[in-house]
């Protein structure tokens, strides 16, 4: 076996990790009543700040809530922002690259001078701000998350769709009379499609990060709703006491964070021509 094949196995090899941890998260957020041994929401003065046991596996919050049980609960609130907001963000950053690209001109410069407008500010700013006008809700935060990713996908499809411009095939169909529309569906749109879906996967990364810090800063998830954020803002004050509180969230959001970015390497590694040889 020679190098390059050891190298493709490694690569398929963070491949199926990633599909493996994702799909465990996505297993847990589905099924999240059927398998939490206990509701989210049950107060029990009486077991407050319980170490972990055979009774609550992770141990209890300052409210004697199960701790296994939100967290499984908070991985539901983090998918749903992330697809929510990664899809606001394809498909708005989608029509706006293409149609910057394709029409060129004055639509060109104005399209993308937008987007590097909001692509200037930092993200987290930038949700700060977007929530601060918006008002604070989970679907707020997923508007806002996915506001932040239309620049970024914007730029991917608008490089894209002016590489496939300069292919023979577009002059092809314009010399026969196609319409913009067909040309933009049919002709240009499968080339765009891949690389958007890998940068889709890793945008899922990076949208349960900003969920997570969003509720985290109080301006997300509202308690007694459960979300990896807000359950480490609540468990930072009981680190000395109680440092489960914060170290379960956090491995949960850890993991899932990594098997979105080895998702999306992994379809890179894939789908690019050029890694494949």
């Amino acid at each position: 076996m020679n190098f390059l094949s050891k190298f493709n196995w490694i690569r398929h090899g963070l491949l199926t990790i990633g599909i493996m941890i994702v799909g465990t998260v996505i297993v847990a957020a589905l099924t999240a009543p059927i398998i939490s041994p206990y509701s989210p929401y049950d107060l029990d003065v009486t077991m407050m700040l319980q170490a972990p046991s055979a009774d609550h596996w992770l141990g209890t919050d300052e409210l004697g809530r199960d701790v296994l049980s939100r967290t499984i609960f908070a991985s539901q609130i983090s998918i749903q922002v992330a697809l929510v907001a990664v899809s606001v963000g394809v498909i708005g950053g989608t029509i706006i690259g293409v149609l910057a690209a394709y029409f060129g001109g004055v639509t060109d410069l104005i399209l993308m001078r937008l987007m590097e407008l909001l692509f200037s500010f930092p993200a987290i700013l930038l949700a700060i701000v977007l929530m601060a006008s918006l008002g604070t809700s989970i679907l707020n935060a997923m508007i806002a998350i996915g506001i932040i990713f239309i620049p970024g996908f914007a730029r991917l499809a608008r490089a894209t769709t002016v590489e496939a411009m300069q292919q023979q095939y577009i002059e092809a169909a314009r010399s026969v009379g196609m319409s913009h529309s067909r040309i933009l569906i049919i002709e240009i749109m499968p080339n765009v499609i891949t690389p958007l879906l890998v940068e889709a996967a890793v945008a899922f990364a990076y949208a349960v990060l900003l969920e997570s810090a969003l509720s985290f800063l109080g301006l997300g998830a509202q308690p007694p709703e459960p979300s990896w954020g807000n359950m480490l803002n609540t468990g930072r004050g009981f680190m000395a006491q109680a440092p489960w509180l914060s170290i379960m969230p956090g491995m949960a959001l850890f993991f899932c964070v990594l098997g979105f970015n080895l998702l999306g390497d992994g379809l890179r590694d894939m789908l690019d021509p050029h890694l494949r040889d």
